[in-house]
């Protein structure tokens, strides 16, 4: 087995990362973060880890690609009246309308296909 170059690989702790703040494409920032190795991709799309603080709710939006996530900290309350809590993994298939809400802040495993469109 070849060594791997240190140029194809990146590494980060959840704990210590350097999360970005998350910005919607019309500037609004809610308080929300991405930790992300993939940087050929807009932050928050594919693979990352997704931390909301304690109190935020997200903007209602529609899935453009199907998005999984696994909730590794905290909990989240969806607009349906649905509550994940630490280890549930969740499937929302494209097209799905949402937003979500935490109470005491959480932190959630993301893989998601496309951009989400903000809706009322």
């Amino acid at each position: 087995m070849k060594l791997i170059n240190p140029k194809d690989r990146r590494v980060a702790s959840i704990a210590t990362g350097a999360f970005k703040p998350f910005i919607y494409p019309d500037g609004l920032a809610l308080g929300d973060s991405v930790l992300q190795l993939d940087d050929s991709k807009d932050l928050g799309i594919g693979f990352h880890v997704y931390r909301m603080p304690a109190g935020m709710t997200t903007r209602g939006h529609r899935h453009n690609g199907d998005e999984q996530f696994l909730i590794l900290e905290g909990e989240l309350h969806e607009s349906d009246g649905t509550t994940f809590r630490a280890g549930d993994l969740v499937f929302y298939r494209d097209g799905t309308e949402h937003n979500s809400y935490t109470p005491n802040g959480c932190l959630l495993a993301v893989h998601i296909a496309g951009p989400e469109i903000t809706v009322d």
